[in-house]
């Protein structure tokens, strides 16, 4: 599995994951800008996304839905705030009853930053292995303990066990 750690820090109100990846980052890139590689990893192998908007942009929107195993939909929008291609971008993430972007609870912001990773053979990252960290801060401390309670922690380590498929298909 590709995530390498996951750190729930209650006084920082964040929740941080790190994932490698054996691809380039600018490979690594692609599967957050192109909305049809987004679908195939962002959300859990049983809840996959489809994304009716996508704009990585800054000021970009995205409006996206998830479908469950029994066909319910919960849908989810982003605001991109800053976008540094292909490093490093941060958005901001809600819920949405609509797909529209009308938010129903909190949000959160999250900050992905990817960087050349050492493969562990003594060879630096220029071989093309890439280090994403996702870094999500949370409203308040009820907000980040009722998102781990519905299970975003695991959810979000699910889906990116599904980027290195993606990756593969390029």
């Amino acid at each position: 599995m590709p995530v390498i750690s996951s750190h729930k820090d209650p006084s920082a109100l964040t929740l941080t994951i790190v994932s490698e990846h054996d691809a380039d980052v600018a490979r690594v890139w692609q599967i957050w800008e192109d909305p049809r590689q987004l679908e195939r990893w962002w959300g859990p192998p049983t809840w996959p996304a489809t994304f009716d908007q996508h704009e990585l942009v800054p000021g970009g929107r995205s409006t996206y839905y998830m479908t469950g195993p029994e066909g319910e939909k919960a849908g989810g929008w982003w605001k991109i705030l800053s976008v540094d291609a292909p490093r490093t971008f941060e958005f901001e993430d809600g819920f949405a009853d609509d797909g529209q972007g009308v938010p129903t609870t909190d949000t959160t912001r999250a900050v992905v930053t990817l960087e050349e990773a050492d493969r562990g053979d003594g060879a630096d990252g220029s071989a093309g292995r890439t280090r994403m960290t996702i870094v999500t801060t949370f409203a308040s401390l009820e907000h980040l303990d009722a998102l781990i309670a519905m299970g975003m922690e695991e959810g979000m380590s699910l889906a990116m066990g599904q980027i290195d498929g993606v990756l593969a298909d390029s």
